[in-house]
């Protein structure tokens, strides 16, 4: 520790020496809207900068250069007098004597950042629009960074991974609030409607210490759709041949010209039963759900304030299993094997924000946010219940050493979380809380060098007193050529029967073989990750391409260990007793092959092995080698807003070990691994003007389908029963359809 420590201090001490003064700003156009591209430079020098995807800009500042010169094609040139490092905002007007103005460069839909130090892309609302997304967990068929999986072939919910680890090991926060964990893990990605979403920010590795201490495998953050951005009004209505249909719609209002509101409001219900594989069950859940938020902004640019204010409501009801199951006549009988999963949410949130007018690189953050999760459920004859009632509160300080080269963060956060579940006939409740503090130093010499060094020292009523240290760094030899490496500890406590819901769908018994740990009798998880990224931006034939290259390294001190392979019969949790990591290698390529025509490719490969009972082997359900392929077109808009686009993505799986079933009778066994498949979607809009498009697409259009997705599904109440060793589609092929429509 000590070691670390001066390590540390080195670090900081460096960075300070070395450090050179800057100007930082922001370049903004009609109506303070983030201008990229912009130039920046002295006059009559060589020194220049260019803004980022957010306007922003930093220029290295000497006492004989005091002319500050910003350009941009179509905007009038802006000269300004500087005589000192300071912070400006700078908004562009356009250059009328311009005839016209053609802005050829097109926004990318999935952009990866050459200048964080974090290795982050970002998911655009454009991109999101490639697919149906119905809600977050079908917003990433076209990310070939997530992989989506289905956890069961009853439930009909989808289960994320990132670097080769499941959604439990990924820190999900709303707009930096920690949202989907606990009681919400196994299905709270569906409840969040994905036109909702404004963007998605995906960090691979470890994460930021201000965010809290359990990230592990990455950080996944969504933003909301902000009143003061949003237009009047919005509606998307779809329908599927798998007999879901959805409305969304968007009320806006701007009140004044500080305070604006939102009203989204989301329904979807799946009224018809299908049985697809002809296995007597259902392949999707009947049910419906009702969710809706109520957004308030508060913007006073003049005196650097800013906040928001959520209100939202959910319910869901869902019911599956065989398809003659009848509840009112069946649940808590052998008549037929059913499921009921029923939940209710609440959820209000709070954002505080103040930046100095003065001073702009000081501000000061203050999130909280108070959530209610109560689900009733069973799966034949389990039981399962568990209401989460959180409180999470942060308090954030950002400012600089010395100069704007030098920027810290830090703060206070505070969480707290009541549990009451139940197991069949066992009371698992309890009560956690926790109070840490965080400091993450940032170091950027505006050109070719940034890092970024965190660290927080947590106390928990179960875990104790423990420290987080995480740090990432980047490094530019040359232009678009970016290397990053990062390093981080992350802590969790595995909420063992929330995040493995889908094995209450078998006749498995759950036996925990541990007892002197502070959690069900387990101890916390524990795991360091560490990697590197390279990242290159070229062109080829005059069209802009980008190649990358990802390993990632998680290796695991203590694990709560899920353990399927012992015997088909149980289930066994237990603390991890030797090795267990989890190595992820990616490499991507995409390509602009014509204007509106880009492709995105990627190959992916796996080592993820853990030490069961058995040995050390690989972990079921996951496939060592990946192939992604996404194609987009686009038709040039058309003077009345028409368009066409079209997009079209390919995933090929390989082989996957099957948890053992050799112990079982011949024909309720499988094979020890999966064949490899692939899985095709596709989806074609016609924008008729810029207020009405329609939309048709088709998911699994190769048609491929799970064999014996569902083992002993003769004998539901039978020792062979499991419906959780689903790998591959179950339903088949399914098309849909739908509109947006919208009044700006």
């Amino acid at each position: 520790m000590k070691k670390q420590l001066i390590i540390l201090l080195f670090l900081l001490f460096s960075a300070l020496l070395f450090s050179q003064e800057k100007v930082i700003g922001k370049i903004t156009f009609d109506n303070n809207q983030p201008l990229p591209g912009a130039n920046i430079y002295w006059q009559n020098t060589q020194i220049g900068a260019v803004s980022d995807d957010k306007g922003n800009f930093s220029i290295p500042f000497t006492a004989e250069n005091t002319v500050l010169v910003i350009s941009y094609v179509g905007f009038k040139t802006v000269t300004l007098t500087i005589t000192e490092p300071k912070s400006i905002t700078q908004n562009l007007e356009f250059d009328n004597t311009l005839d016209e103005v053609t802005l050829t460069k097109v926004r990318k839909s999935l952009q990866k950042n050459y200048l964080a130090a974090a290795n982050v892309q970002t998911m655009t609302s454009k991109e999101l629009l490639k697919a149906a997304c119905c809600n977050l967990s079908e917003s990433f068929e076209t990310n070939p960074s997530i992989d989506v999986n289905f956890s069961d072939a009853v439930s009909g919910s989808r289960q994320i991974r990132m670097l080769g680890l499941t959604s439990p090991y990924i820190l999900m926060t709303e707009e930096n609030i920690p949202a989907i964990r606990g009681a919400s893990q196994a299905y709270g990605l569906s409840f969040v409607p994905g036109t909702w979403v404004e963007s998605i920010q995906i960090t691979k590795g470890a994460g930021s210490v201000v965010n809290g201490f359990e990230s592990i495998s990455g950080q996944i953050n969504y933003e909301m759709i902000k009143p003061h951005d949003d237009i009047p009004f919005f509606l998307n209505a779809y329908g599927s041949t798998d007999s879901r249909f959805e409305l969304n719609t968007h009320f806006n209002k701007k009140l004044n010209d500080k305070w604006a509101t939102s009203l989204f409001l989301h329904g979807n219900a799946r009224v018809s039963k299908n049985d697809m594989n002809d296995d007597g069950f259902l392949d999707n859940p009947i049910g419906q759900q009702i969710n809706m938020i109520n957004r308030w902004q508060y913007t006073d640019a003049e005196k650097g304030w800013v906040s928001f204010i959520n209100f939202r409501y959910m319910n869901d009801d869902k019911q599956t299993g065989q398809v003659d199951f009848d509840p009112d006549r069946d649940r808590g009988t052998t008549n037929f094997w059913g499921s009921e999963i029923n939940t209710e949410k609440l959820d209000i949130s709070s954002k505080i924000g103040l930046v100095s007018t003065e001073v702009p690189w000081r501000s000061f953050g203050f999130q909280n946010a108070f959530n209610y999760h109560k689900q009733n459920s069973y799966f034949g004859l389990n039981q399962y219940d568990i209401t989460q009632r959180s409180f999470y509160s942060n308090l954030i300080y950002n400012s600089i050493l010395s100069n704007t080269s030098h920027k810290f963060t830090t703060g206070l956060n505070f969480t707290y979380d009541s549990f009451s579940e139940n197991v069949n006939t066992l009371d698992f409740s309890r009560i956690d809380n926790s109070i840490g503090t965080f400091f993450e130093y940032t170091y950027c010499n505006g050109d070719d060098l940034n890092y970024v060094l965190g660290g927080r020292i947590d106390y928990h009523n179960r875990l104790g007193v423990f420290v987080t240290p995480r740090a990432h760094l980047r490094y530019k030899p040359f232009e678009k050529t970016t290397f990053r490496i990062s390093a981080g500890r992350g802590k969790r406590s595995a909420n063992i029967f929330a995040e493995n819901q889908q094995l209450f769908a078998s006749s498995r018994q759950f036996q925990i073989l541990d007892s002197g740990g502070e959690i069900y009798g387990l101890d916390a998880e524990i795991a360091w990750n560490y990697g590197f990224s390279f990242l290159q931006g070229f062109k080829v034939f005059g069209k802009e391409a980008e190649f990358s290259v990802d390993f990632y390294r998680t290796d695991f001190q203590n694990q709560a260990i899920v353990d399927v392979d012992n015997s088909p019969q149980q289930v066994l949790f237990y603390n991890l007793d030797g090795k267990s990591f989890a190595n992820s290698l990616q490499v991507d390529l995409s390509y602009e092959i014509s204007h509106h025509f880009n492709v995105r490719t990627a190959y992916k490969y796996y080592d993820v092995q853990t030490e069961y009972t058995i040995g050390l082997v690989e972990r079921p359900l996951q496939a060592k080698h990946r192939f992604f392929t996404n194609i987009a077109y686009e038709t040039h808009v058309m003077e009345k807003g028409q368009q066409w686009k079209l997009d079209f993505t390919y995933n090929w799986l390989g082989k996957q070990r099957l948890p053992r079933t050799q112990s079982n009778p011949e024909e309720y066994r499988l094979q020890e691994y999966t064949n490899p498949f692939s899985v095709m979607n596709a989806q074609v809009t016609k924008t008729f003007s810029k207020t009405f498009e329609i939309y048709l697409g088709a998911e699994n259009l190769g048609n491929y389908q799970q064999d014996n997705a569902i083992l002993g599904s003769n004998d539901p109440f039978g020792a062979y029963f499991d419906s959780s060793m689903v790998y591959a589609p179950v339903f088949g092929a399914m098309f849909y359809t739908g509109l947006r429509f919208k009044i700006q």
